[in-house]
């Protein structure tokens, strides 16, 4: 009978010590994202050097894109990070450009979920933009070739307000009163723009949304719905107050700024 070899604690320790290491090695050294690049039929990878000469604007700032860390699993194709999400582009060269012989995203938000496999799940619930049935695109509020991804440049939360303005102008004010959250932290203090269970795509169906940042606004003998206990409102069955929404009734209406009234009422 072969014995099995009888492993020591400090043995296992120092062991699991070591193998550790490597993982976390692994982990800072790996600075690309590997992936598998969209297929076009007949064509072959030629390189992010063939792009530029006809798409500078793209390809002058990409090298400090977020996306420029994509790179495809074959490292045998060199330079690729163009191809990583507009396909293997030799067909496209050769042709002089054209619409038909390469990938763009803008049409199919599928080389853009190829990645973020979250944000599709987040547009199939009740409540998104309609990325999926192609009446808006990923690359509307995206700015993929630059950047954070975020349009508009400079600071993150400025620009991706600016970017659901650009849409949502009746949200845009100017107002004399504004709502400080959209000052702060931008549209998406209170909006999942990805998707949401929640009606206008709120990250939270009732005044639990307010109360994240208004907490210290509730003063004893107050119920969530904003009238004190006992109160000829307090606990109306079926009210909207009794439910929690502080933007209902005719309350705290004006949610995106109000020229009338500091408590953004109409």
């Amino acid at each position: 009978m072969i014995a099995c070899p009888r492993w020591s604690k400090t043995t296992l320790i120092f062991g699991g010590i070591a193998l550790w290491g490597f993982v976390l090695i692994g982990c800072v050294t790996a600075s690309r994202t590997l992936l598998a690049a969209p297929q076009i039929a007949g064509a072959k990878y030629v390189g992010s050097k063939e792009c530029a000469p006809c798409h500078a604007e793209q390809t002058g700032h990409f090298a400090g894109a977020s996306h420029a860390l994509l790179h495809l699993t074959d490292a045998k194709v060199g330079d690729t990070g163009c191809e990583a999400c507009h396909g293997p582009g030799s067909l496209h060269s050769a042709a002089g450009g054209g619409k038909g012989n390469i990938v763009n995203p803008r049409k199919s938000p599928e080389t853009c979920f190829q990645c973020h496999l979250d944000k599709r799940g987040e547009m199939s619930l009740p409540h998104a933009h309609p990325v999926l049935t192609g009446k808006v695109s990923c690359v509307d509020c995206h700015d993929v070739h630059s950047g954070k991804s975020v349009r508009g440049g400079g600071a993150a939360l400025a620009a991706s307000t600016e970017t659901c303005l650009r849409c949502h102008t009746q949200q845009a004010g100017p107002f004399i009163y504004p709502h400080q959250a959209i000052r702060e932290e931008g549209c998406v203090a209170c909006h999942n723009p990805h998707g949401s269970v929640n009606d206008k795509m709120l990250i939270a169906r009732d005044a639990n949304l307010c109360l994240r940042c208004h907490l210290a606004d509730i003063t004893p003998g107050f119920n969530i719905g904003g009238y004190k206990s006992g109160g000829a409102h307090a606990n109306v069955a079926g009210s909207r107050l009794s439910e929690g929404t502080c933007w209902s009734a005719g309350c705290h209406e004006d949610v995106h700024g109000s020229n009338v009234n500091a408590s953004i009422r109409p």
